[in-house]
């Protein structure tokens, strides 16, 4: 069995950049940025500095959300190419079963293209809607929704067309997108592991749901910087490369924002003339042609456009041609500062004089309250690091708080499932304990603050990002 490809490391300066720029841009981020994850350089094939802030980690996959689009465009590419379908086929052609009764226009002129471009001819989103319908038919639900505008005359975005673009490969191959793409793209690029949500009817979601590691981004970037080719093989028609990653439709007119350079097949054009893809909360693949590099970036922002100013700002100047002298101190600096790379833990006290006697009490909370929580337990160490217990209808989750560092564990998932986070606490008052939790296959940093009064705890509840509300409202337990 051949060996999985990875990239081989190389000293910055040996392939043009400076790794003074690479350290001030990874100050830079930590200064202006809240929080970074990981972070990917390649520079003419070679990875020229990577780093993972503590609790996040290289052997970690991390959810791209809408950066899976850009996966989802590449497979459409290779289906194509295979000759499943064309970009020019009516979308309706694919599903005759779930096609209105009555098709408009609009809707009959709906090609693959347009759900490519974003340019469907819908006049919004709603994918929230066609998620919520009884019967799991998301793709009875897309089809369904009003085409208000001739397609392919004006940029949406549109999570709902990458779906459907999903939906048609698994409805002309047979297999998911997860299955299709696997033996043709995931495979030779030697990714390993990644996983891909599903409709309940298990069509690939398509626009998100993506679980991969940082290098394979880094991968898919560099596959595409070398117009398809990869060790050797075309893997991806060099044409597609070029269509998917041009200008195909305008979507804004503001010369300093990097989403309104126009758009192509689920990737965005950016200043510079670079290219990427992205995903919510910032997860990032961005093709630089003209240096010859691809940067790879996951974290957990609010302002995705301030993260690629950090990189314009400090990366992009400094890729120049050739190679520059070797710099010995620079690179070992640069090497200690991404070798202890860590994320901050929950600051406060070891100790509060109120641990004792609330050390292993159980506190219930009524049924229906917004944290689904059913009872909570707090177990308190003599070296300030503690154990909260969370009981809910699917279960108990056991998270581990470390004092001034990081406890690898579970905690609560959105939906009250566990998933794996790390996680870190302190008193930040005499009656209040508080506990960090990074959600570290996510964006996601959770806080919890738990108060004791009495026979009372109150918890209070904050994300640092969402589609939604970032804090929920307290809920109070009483002890049992």
């Amino acid at each position: 069995m051949a060996t999985p490809f990875t990239f081989p490391r190389s000293a910055p300066e040996a392939q043009g950049i400076a790794s003074s720029a690479i350290l001030g841009f990874v100050e830079a981020v930590e200064a202006n940025i809240d929080v970074l994850h990981s972070f990917m350089l390649v520079r003419h094939g070679q990875v020229v500095a990577e780093g993972w802030w503590a609790p996040y980690a290289s052997d970690l996959p991390h959810m791209l959300f809408s950066l899976s689009k850009s996966y989802t465009s590449t497979g459409v590419g290779l289906a194509v190419a295979e000759g499943y379908f064309s970009i020019d086929d009516p979308v309706i052609s694919f599903f005759p079963d779930e096609t209105p009764k009555r098709v408009g226009k609009n809707l009959a002129a709906m090609q693959v293209r347009h759900l490519l471009t974003m340019s469907t001819g819908q006049a919004e989103e709603g994918l929230s809607r066609t998620a919520r319908r009884r019967d799991g038919n998301w793709v009875r639900g897309f089809l369904g929704k009003s085409v208000k505008y001739r397609p392919g005359t004006r940029f949406l975005y549109n999570s709902g067309a990458t779906y459907m673009l999903s939906a048609i490969i698994q409805k002309t191959t047979g297999q998911t997108l997860l299955e299709y793409l696997t033996p043709r793209l995931f495979e030779p690029l030697g990714i390993e592991g990644a996983t891909w949500e599903t409709c309940p009817r298990g069509i690939n979601t398509g626009g998100w749901g993506l679980t991969v590691k940082i290098e394979d981004i880094a991968r898919l970037g560099q596959l595409y910087l070398q117009r398809g080719s990869w060790q050797g093989r075309q893997l991806l028609p060099e044409a597609w490369v070029a269509e998917a990653s041009r200008k195909q439709i305008d979507n804004g007119d503001d010369p300093s924002s990097d989403w309104a350079q126009g758009y192509g097949y689920q990737f965005w054009r950016c200043r510079h003339n670079l290219y990427r893809g992205d995903g919510a909360f910032g997860q990032y693949c961005i093709v630089m042609p003209e240096q010859d590099a691809v940067l790879a970036i996951t974290s957990g922002v609010d302002n995705m456009q301030a993260v690629m100013n950090q990189a314009w700002d400090h990366l992009l100047p400094a890729l120049g041609d050739g190679t520059l002298p070797a710099d010995a101190a620079g690179e070992a600096a640069l090497r200690a500062k991404l070798a202890g790379l860590v994320l901050p833990a929950q600051t406060g006290e070891a100790a509060s004089p109120v641990a004792a006697d609330v050390n292993g009490a159980t506190y219930a909370f009524e049924a229906g309250n917004p944290l689904g929580l059913e009872s909570a337990t707090f177990e308190f160490g003599n070296d300030g690091s503690a154990t909260a217990t969370f009981r809910n209808g699917q279960g108990e989750v056991r998270t581990p708080a470390g004092y001034g560092t990081w406890a690898a564990g579970l905690f609560m998932g959105e939906r009250g499932e566990p998933v794996k986070s790390a996680s870190t606490g302190a008193w930040t008052s005499e009656d209040t304990y508080t506990v960090t939790a990074y959600q570290v296959e996510t964006p996601f940093r959770v806080t919890v603050n738990c108060r004791f009064a009495g026979d009372e705890l109150t918890l209070g509840l904050r994300v640092n990002v969402s589609f939604g509300p970032t804090e929920l409202p307290e809920v109070v337990g009483r002890r049992v």
